[in-house]
């Protein structure tokens, strides 16, 4: 029997949705919203897209991440700009046949939840593992990680800009009572600029990893937008990938992926590998207080012993390492495994990596979440 979600269940999907994307969709913004939609209607995919853009967009940065997002979760938007005003499209009622009402409101018919739209799939699908998914439903997995981002933990720079608290910057100041020919004028101040820090993704190609391997990279080619992101494939070679998922549409990115990639589903030698990235490219400075990112179950055929200590010497260069685990969620799991259990000493978060709710805990944590608060979260 299908699962039957009340309305807010997938507007909170969508706020989620929007927040992984790089959203800054607050808790006040996201109140705004559902009174918004209460006050219009859930029912009306216009009501529910304008309600939306007005009230979680705080920035024009924002608009492009909603627009690909809400055609993620309920289908194409609408177009934006003056003909949109003056001639709006004819509304489309998301209903459900066969199913109760939730509320009423004056002077409008009963609302049907919205199981069957394309946005109480993606609540449905958030939690779905990616290995039991149909060819329908991994597409719109992969629309949905089209929307991801995956910004670093900020860290302030050497770089100072201006700031309304902080040490008095004299140059300023000094100009502004030039301006002002003498005259007393206000202090003013300055503050170290913040950046976001570089991350670095490793993601396991090898055969055990054959179920997730698309879908991780998909979320690896949302997160090679961001400027101060890398990423590498391992199995039996190390392969630096970040060009080809340059590509902004991500079907071309994994076409150029899978022709630069040598080593689809073969083995696991995470040791080597890991000694190889360290050597030439971690010790120049890529991982040097870096977020990295291991996507991998955690299976080694070489020495175990070597990949511990490689691990050991990435938690000296790196400023935060995470490992996600797509076996993880499985009842009864434990990191038995000799490559896991040798990395993990040297591992800041173990995550889950097995479904979209996963990959959206483990934004939180790059980002600098803590790991219990954000599973807590989630629970809640």
């Amino acid at each position: 029997m299908r699962a039957v979600l009340a309305p807010d269940a997938a507007l909170l999907g969508f706020a989620r949705a929007l927040r992984a994307a790089g959203v800054d969709a607050s808790t006040e913004r996201l109140h705004a919203f559902l009174r918004a939609v209460d006050v219009l209607g859930p029912g009306m995919r216009s009501d529910v897209y304008w309600a939306g853009r007005l009230t979680l967009c705080g920035s024009p940065d924002d608009l492009e991440r909603y627009e690909r997002v809400f055609a993620a979760c309920f289908g194409a938007a609408e177009p934006v700009g003056p003909a949109a005003v003056a001639a709006p499209p004819p509304r489309l009622r998301m209903v459900v046949r066969d199913a109760p009402a939730f509320r009423t409101t004056a002077g409008r018919e009963p609302l049907a939840p919205p199981s069957a739209t394309p946005a109480g799939t993606a609540e449905v699908l958030r939690h779905r593992d990616f290995a039991e998914l149909d060819a329908a439903e991994r597409a719109a997995v992969h629309r949905l990680l089209a929307a991801f981002a995956l910004p670093g933990e900020a860290r302030r720079t050497a770089r100072r800009r201006p700031a309304r608290r902080g040490d008095v910057d004299p140059r300023r100041t000094v100009r502004e009572l030039l301006r002002r020919g003498g005259e007393p004028a206000l202090l003013r101040h300055r503050a170290r600029a913040v950046r976001p820090r570089r991350v670095v993704l490793l993601v396991d190609v090898s055969g055990s990893m054959a179920p997730y391997a698309d879908a991780l990279l998909r979320f690896a080619h949302a997160a090679a937008r961001g400027t101060r992101t890398e990423v590498f494939t391992i199995g039996t070679r190390l392969t630096r990938v970040t060009r080809e998922l340059s590509h902004r549409d991500p079907d071309l990115a994994m076409a150029a992926l899978a022709a630069a990639v040598p080593d689809w589903r073969g083995g696991t030698r995470l040791g080597e590998l890991l000694r190889e990235f360290l050597n030439r490219w971690g010790q120049r400075g890529m991982a040097r207080g870096a977020v990295v990112v291991l996507l991998s179950d955690g299976w080694e055929r070489g020495d175990p012993e070597l990949l511990a200590d490689r691990m050991r010497r990435l938690h000296r260069l790196a400023y935060r390492v995470i490992w996600a685990n797509p076996l993880k969620a499985r009842p009864g799991y434990a990191p038995l495994a000799a490559g896991m259990a040798a990395a993990l000493p040297s591992v800041d978060a173990f995550v889950e990596g097995h479904s979209l709710a996963a990959l959206e805990r483990l934004a939180a944590v790059v980002a600098g979440a803590d790991v219990a608060f954000v599973e807590g979260a989630d629970r809640a």
